[in-house]
């Protein structure tokens, strides 16, 4: 029988080590180049500025917007001479080369966005000329519609914006927020849920932002790997527990002070920092193996406080809030966070922020009872787990810091 316990325990250590492993293996095989990469964000604002009128003012990644328009009407030269300004990084020749093809760029966009009253279509005009300006490090294109719309006591928007023929762009989020009908608010629109009405409830709008939360955070392959390397790093429940409300704490703070309009750190300074945090933070696991070998996952100079932490403990705590300061910038931008919100949209990033912490608790409940079971049944192993995903994680983490920093 003890010989039996023995294999059947062998057994299990080995099925947890191949679980980790697996899921190591999809996490880091699936990492794209680039932590965002192939997915899109469109912005839009929609107001009324009199009877019958429904002006919406929308944002576009610039390079998908020329791409996508010019490959649907087969426009070679707006494909020349917008790839050509966007080679040149200069952000009036991209605004001139959207004007100088503004009929092919407008029968693309208002045949994927449209606005109806009460189940009948708005005619769309453009209104104004097109600018171009950085928005989350890249540019985008600002287009204005007027939409002439029929007496109605409620409106609906729809969206279709990407992805189309591009085969680098695989979901597009659209992200509204609404002044129409004598109510105000926000929507998400995505492929499964490509419009919205005005008449749309509370619970509606909650999920859809929940959801929204959710998907940024498991996309946000980056955003993962610093959890994962909390996680590897974390010697008892406790601890990841203490780092994971630490880490929230922190990028909730930045999160609402960018909402208000109140922080403002370029996109360019931001996401690099994001990627080095996740180098430094599993860079500090492999640094306590290496210094304390196979005694790095034992406690030294325990406190006597509420959270019985020791100074390696109370020192990664610090280092993990000042990055979730970082990291809750880089989750503001997935909206747009770049000027100062309305009141009505608070509320829409706060539930977006839930999603996030929905999908970190989740990831923390699977991948952390497995590591404590490994460091219990094989120590030895558990250590050379966590040092093989703190490994990866610090490689990857630098790898995006040299890009971001030389913007590949």
């Amino acid at each position: 029988m003890y010989h039996v316990a023995r294999l059947r325990a062998g057994a299990t250590v080995t099925a947890v080590a191949a679980a980790l492993a697996a899921a190591a293996l999809v996490l880091f095989g699936a990492a794209p180049a680039s932590a965002h990469g192939f997915t899109s964000v469109v912005y839009v604002d929609l107001t009324s500025p009199g009877a019958g009128h429904v002006r919406s003012v929308l944002g576009l990644e610039y390079d998908l917007l020329v791409v996508s328009a010019a490959d649907a009407a087969k426009d070679d030269a707006l494909f020349k001479q917008g790839t050509a300004a966007f080679d040149d990084g200069d952000l009036a020749e991209q605004a001139a080369a959207l004007e100088a093809h503004a009929d092919t760029v407008l029968a693309y966009v208002t045949k994927r966005f449209g606005v109806t009253a009460d189940g009948k279509a708005c005619t769309p005009a453009k209104d104004g000329g097109f600018t171009v300006e950085p928005r989350d490090g890249v540019p985008y294109a600002k287009l204005a519609l007027d939409h002439t719309c029929p007496a109605a006591e409620a409106h609906e928007v729809r969206s279709g914006l990407f992805p189309d023929a591009e085969q680098f762009v695989r979901d597009t989020k659209t992200v509204v927020t609404y002044d129409l009908d004598l109510t105000s608010g926000s929507a998400a629109l995505d492929a499964q849920h490509p419009s919205f009405s005005t008449r749309q409830s509370f619970a509606e709008r909650f999920g859809e932002f929940f959801t929204l939360g959710a998907e940024h955070l498991l996309t946000g392959i980056d955003h993962i790997l610093f959890l994962l390397a909390l996680i590897a790093g974390s010697r008892r429940l406790r601890e990841i527990v203490l780092a994971a409300t630490s880490f929230t704490l922190a990028h909730s703070v930045t999160f609402i002070l960018a909402a208000l309009g109140l922080v403002d750190v370029p996109s360019a300074i931001v996401e690099p920092i994001i990627a080095l945090s996740i180098a430094v933070v599993a860079g500090w696991h492999l640094w306590r193996l290496w210094r304390r070998r196979s005694h790095a996952a034992e406690l030294e100079d325990l406190g006597h406080g509420h959270f019985s932490l020791d100074r390696a403990g109370w020192s990664r705590l610090a280092v993990v809030f000042c990055f979730g300061l970082i990291h809750g910038l880089g989750f503001a931008s997935a909206l747009g966070i770049d000027q100062p919100m309305s009141w009505t949209l608070l509320w829409s990033l706060l539930v977006f922020n839930v999603g996030i912490e929905a999908v970190q608790l989740g990831i923390i409940i699977v991948v952390f009872p497995l590591l404590a079971l490994l460091r219990h049944r094989r120590p030895v192993a558990g250590l050379w787990v966590t040092g093989a995903i703190a490994t990866g994680v610090a490689v990857m983490g630098l790898v995006w810091f040299v890009e971001r920093l030389i913007g590949v």
